[in-house]
């Protein structure tokens, strides 16, 4: 049978997961690092190189690979329109989120996270293989690509301060601070408030997500909440995509990547710059 959307949440725990696997329709694709991946990894989880997820190059690294790409992506995994895609990782969801991220804007909306990914799995003492799984190619088309998800540099630009705009900087406190640069300017966007991507992370919970009312209340106590347009960026929108990973867990409609990140934005000549430190 067709997995149902209500079969799999966009969170999904690992006990959920293993109780559907062998569905039919159902395609998990693991972003672990290849040596964790060809250890152990979920049976029937195919690998995806985290690499291919980006399009660029330097010094602007993160950008979505073009339409034309992304089709020969999703059809060399298998995905068809009535896939249900789960994404894990090793390492608390940013390649994951990355993937799910680039779903949304190519309009494919069945997909789910593996809450915590292979570290979780692993603690249930669920099952796992070390054989490859070879993909089995579709004849994905790629149809209108949806926009929403994305801002660009000229996006940001011109909104970075309205009122109805927050910009999420999910880099570390250094970084955000300015005090550590991976561009030729430091610090962060004018406006944006800093929640760094691995604070959304349990710790002690194989890198779950934390309690996501927990989540709300710390975000909304930094401005950024489900009523505003939220802008989700880092250093190549990989860990900002879990940022856009917790926003859609929280039910924010309107939290949107900026897939250039600060690899774009600190390397302008135009682009303003914040360095505060707090």
């Amino acid at each position: 049978m067709t997995l149902q959307p209500s079969d799999m949440p966009l969170l999904l725990e690992p006990e959920h997961l293993n109780a559907h696997l062998g569905d039919a329709g159902l395609l998990i694709v693991d972003l672990s690092k290849a040596p964790i991946y060809q250890q152990a990894h979920i049976p029937g989880a195919i690998h995806l190189d985290f690499r291919r997820l980006q399009h660029g190059a330097p010094p602007v690294n993160g950008l979505i690979p073009p339409p034309d790409e992304l089709e020969a992506l999703f059809r060399e995994l298998g995905l068809t329109p009535d896939t249900h895609v789960v994404a894990c990782d090793d390492e608390g969801g940013g390649w994951a989120g990355r993937l799910l991220w680039l779903l949304e804007i190519a309009g494919h909306h069945r997909y789910s996270y593996l809450n915590g990914g292979i570290h979780a799995w692993l603690a249930a003492g669920l099952p796992t293989d070390s054989q490859p799984v070879l993909p089995r190619p579709s004849e994905y088309h790629l149809g209108e690509i949806n926009l929403q998800p994305v801002v660009d540099i000229d996006y940001v630009f011109k909104r970075h301060g309205d009122a109805d705009v927050v910009l999420w900087d999910a880099r570390s406190l250094e970084e955000y601070e300015g005090t550590l640069a991976y561009a030729p300017k430091s610090g962060h966007i004018p406006g944006a408030v800093h929640f760094e991507w691995t604070d959304a992370m349990d710790k002690s919970r194989n890198l779950r997500l934390r309690d996501p009312e927990t989540l709300r209340s710390e975000l909304a106590a930094l401005g950024i909440t489900g009523d505003k347009e939220v802008i989700a960026y880092c250093q190549t929108h990989h860990r900002s995509s879990l940022a856009w990973l917790v926003g859609r867990v929280l039910g924010f409609d309107n939290i949107r990547g900026y897939p250039g990140s600060w690899s774009e934005w600190g390397n302008h000549p135009d682009t303003p710059a914040e360095k505060e430190i707090r």
